[in-house]
């Protein structure tokens, strides 16, 4: 999820919160690391603050999208809880001012890395470096560096692809509190999800791992519509247009909704007013019991059911199949894992708070 703009849904998460810019605003404002002692974040002590902190700005210093920062809080978060952990298989000798005692018998630190000696495969450095958050952070940044396509992954691929960890899954249960952790050190830099002076492409991740899945104006909106609930926005763009995954998560549907087929006949062909349903559609689901749904598309999805998806992946093409009167894209979020429209919330001011405001 974003960062400090997401008061809707993390409200009372943080009793101190800077304002954070509209998210569509990426002007060339320099992103600025607040001090961890003005951040006060419930649930985390200034112990944990002073750490995040302490990664965030490694990770602004070394020009790492906001992507990694949120990443690689929520990978401390699991390894450690935020603490910079000793450990009792570390020799005496090389003992350094520590914050707790860690599971793990050779490894140290925020990220629990494992120290030399031993040298080779495996070790990450010295004892002193991996008990100094800003050195240990800089290591796990440059291993998730060489991650080919990182930014796209889902939080737990990522952190696993550097950590290689025995539980691979429990990374994505850190990822909501790390994002609003992030948002509130950054003061809400990861918000743009740029560097300073660059604008987001349509396709680019948020810190939270979201994407717009199409590049263009809002149409119909969210709401009541002719006695019934229009669950989603008609996000307006020309036939063929690329639709991407809105974030990364596994493929529930992909299939030519069955009243567009009882009312038409097919979903290969434009529908219209009278026509019913979806036409070809796709339903993703993502973490936190999040579903995004796409309707309309021109053919076939290019994706499969139970085929994972990353953020940003193209799913298929804009279209006019099912009901609707001209080429668009049908967006829907749902929450709680209800694919019903009693589950669904209007997808203009998540999208927002989530780093990936709709729009042209």
């Amino acid at each position: 999820m974003g960062g400090v703009g997401l008061a809707s849904s993390m409200q009372g998460w943080f009793t101190q919160q800077q304002e954070a810019p509209p998210a569509s605003d990426c002007g060339g404002g320099q992103l600025q690391v607040h001090d961890a002692s003005a951040v006060k974040a419930d649930g985390f002590t200034a112990t944990q603050v002073a750490n995040a902190t302490a990664i965030v700005r490694t990770g602004q210093q070394m020009q790492v999208p906001p992507r990694g920062w949120v990443i690689a809080v929520a990978t401390a978060m699991q390894e450690s809880n935020l603490h910079n952990l000793a450990n009792p298989g570390v020799p005496s000798s090389m003992a350094l001012p520590h914050e707790g005692s860690g599971r793990d018998h050779d490894s140290v630190g925020l990220f629990q890395q494992r120290p030399s000696p031993p040298e080779g495969a495996g070790s990450w450095g010295t004892v002193q470096d991996l008990m100094t958050p800003a050195t240990s952070a800089r290591k796990f940044y440059d291993a998730l560096q060489r991650v080919s396509g990182w930014q796209s992954l889902s939080l737990t691929q990522a952190a696993q692809r550097v950590q290689r960890s025995a539980f691979p899954g429990a990374y994505a249960k850190h990822e909501p509190r790390a994002a609003a952790l992030v948002g509130a050190v950054s003061g809400g830099a990861d918000l743009a999800g740029q560097q300073p002076g660059q604008c987001a492409a349509p396709a680019e991740v948020t810190a939270g791992g979201w994407v717009r899945p199409v590049s263009g104006e809002v149409g119909s909106p969210f709401g009541p519509r002719g006695g019934r609930l229009h669950a989603g926005v008609d996000l307006m763009a020309s036939r063929r247009t690329p639709i991407r995954a809105a974030s990364s998560g596994t493929v529930i549907k992909a299939v030519c909704d069955a009243s567009t087929a009882r009312t038409v006949g097919t979903c290969d062909r434009d529908g219209s007013p009278s026509a019913a349903g979806c036409g070809w559609f796709v339903d993703i689901q993502h973490a936190a019991g999040i579903i995004t749904r796409y309707c309309h598309m021109t053919q076939r999805p290019a994706v499969s059911a139970g085929e994972h998806v990353a953020a940003g992946q193209q799913i298929g093409i804009v279209g006019s199949s099912g009901h609707s009167s001209g080429p668009h894209l049908h967006f829907e979020v749902h929450l709680n894992n209800d694919r019903s429209p009693q589950g669904a919330v209007n997808p203009v001011p998540f999208m927002r708070e989530h780093g990936a405001a709709l729009g042209a």
